[in-house]
């Protein structure tokens, strides 16, 4: 930043001292300006309004404290640093109790000094970086709910609001953690049936054995403990936009009903002797590869052909990196306002970590990983030591000793690494979930989905 000219005033009444600073300082790219006491200081400060004040503790009409006061009541976030040859503890206590940025002890020690400028300066792109992402974010840096500003998601917003526009069904595909609800929120908040229900469902999360009490309702004695009627998710979502997440995983016997109440647009509850009319938009979505799902017999392809009359992919948070510092500063406003910190933001340092890392969790780990260190930074920029082990050093042993064979799809090559890495931690799923940062309850699902019982040896 040297090169937008800087400004600093010295506030010093030894002329050698004057001199010598304004050399040194503008051979490091500042422009400078110079007082010879608290009252001639004052006046430049206001005429100036310098990005530093460096100012001495002894002047002639006044004490350095004072200054520091005064300077500070007209600019509280005016940045001060003191200097002095009779340095003690209790001055350096009391300098920054009143909000001087630090207390350097002459004869100066310049690598110091210019190390804390240059750290002034860091600290001034992150802050200056940090506005630019709020003004992003209150213009709209995004679309609906979801936030990015890559090629990958303007094409996906492009498709997105034609696909609001019309009634018709989708299928919305991406890797776990990608933003599937999200997107299926916004495409409902930006059609014609916004303000009417939205109803989201994990189709492999609803009981085994009641999957179809759930979706359709059924009526009172259908069955042992239907002890009254009960709608199922399409009547609470009638009129609006029903979502159901994870389609593959759906019990097979039940996707030719599924397909029937979106061809017909009617339901019947479990022991009811007649049908239902509903208006239903449905969205569903996928993390595995729908082709590959049809193809193991687990997503009809009757059903398939339905739902993705436009299919819409979610890229992962390693293809749109460039989206990583707006999501940051978004889930850093969140943390904040959630669990009352006041976190100022995320350091260069620990942002090009977070840039570098590979996400296999995507946005969701992105914001646990936030959430935990906004925890503990509190107040501070977020820093490295903030952030876990994992993201700060990926485990050595899944560097570059892990080869994929050639032409090998997306949904193989993640089976490939969940099952290497269960290899390689004894077939323990929750230490492969934590190396993987993925949560256990994916591990299990995904080995349910290939066919496989793991169990720890």
């Amino acid at each position: 930043m040297a090169d937008e000219q800087l400004s600093v005033l010295v506030i010093d009444d030894e002329a050698t001292m004057r001199d010598v600073l304004r050399t040194r300082l503008e051979a490091w790219g500042y422009r400078v300006e110079l007082a010879a006491d608290a009252a001639s200081g004052e006046r430049e400060a206001r005429r100036s309004d310098p990005w530093l004040v460096l100012s001495d503790v002894v002047l002639p009409d006044s004490s350095g404290l004072e200054l520091l006061g005064r300077l500070r009541a007209d600019a509280p976030a005016r940045t001060v640093i003191l200097m002095t040859a009779y340095g003690s503890v209790d001055a350096a206590v009391e300098a920054m109790k009143q909000g001087a940025r630090d207390f350097l002890t002459k004869p100066l020690d310049y690598s110091k000094l210019r190390a804390l400028l240059d750290e002034l300066r860091g600290e001034q792109r992150q802050h200056e970086d940090a506005r630019r992402l709020d003004l992003r974010l209150a213009e709209g840096a995004g679309l609906g709910l979801l936030l990015g500003s890559s090629r990958p998601m303007r094409e996906l917003f492009a498709i997105a609001e034609r696909v609001a526009d019309s009634d018709t069904s989708a299928l919305l595909t991406g890797e776990s953690g990608t933003g599937k609800e999200l997107l299926a929120r916004t495409i409902h908040d930006l059609s014609r049936r916004a303000g009417k229900p939205f109803v989201a469902v994990n189709a492999a999360a609803l009981p085994e054995g009641l999957t179809e009490s759930e979706l359709f309702g059924h009526e009172r004695g259908a069955f042992t403990g239907a002890v009254a009627a009960r709608p199922g998710v399409f009547e609470q979502a009638h009129g609006g936009t029903l979502f159901l997440d994870e389609i593959a995983e759906m019990p097979v016997a039940l996707q030719p009903k599924l397909l029937r109440a979106l061809e017909e647009r009617q339901i019947r509850r479990v022991g009811a002797s007649r049908e239902l009319n509903l208006d239903v938009r449905l969205l569903a979505a996928t993390n595995r590869d729908a082709r590959q799902a049809i193809a193991d017999g687990s997503l009809r392809a009757d059903l398939f052909y339905r739902l993705s009359v436009f299919t819409l992919h979610l890229p992962p948070l390693r293809e749109r990196r460039d989206d990583i510092p707006l999501l940051v500063r978004h889930f850093v406003k969140l943390c904040n306002d959630r669990h009352g910190v006041a976190v100022p933001g995320v350091s260069a340092a620990a942002l090009e970590l977070l840039q570098a890392f590979s996400w296999p969790g995507n946005v969701r780990e992105l914001r646990n990983v936030l959430e935990r260190a906004a925890i503990l930074a509190r107040d501070e920029w977020i820093a490295p030591s903030h952030l876990p082990p994992y993201v700060r050093q990926p485990p050595a042993e899944l560097q570059g000793s892990f080869v994929l064979p050639s032409d090998v799809t997306a949904a193989e090559a993640e089976r490939l690494l969940i099952l290497e890495t269960l290899e390689r931690v004894d077939y323990n799923k929750a230490e492969a979930a934590r190396r993987l940062g993925l949560d256990v309850k994916t591990i299990r699902n995904r080995l349910h989905s290939y066919g496989l019982k793991v169990h720890r040896k």
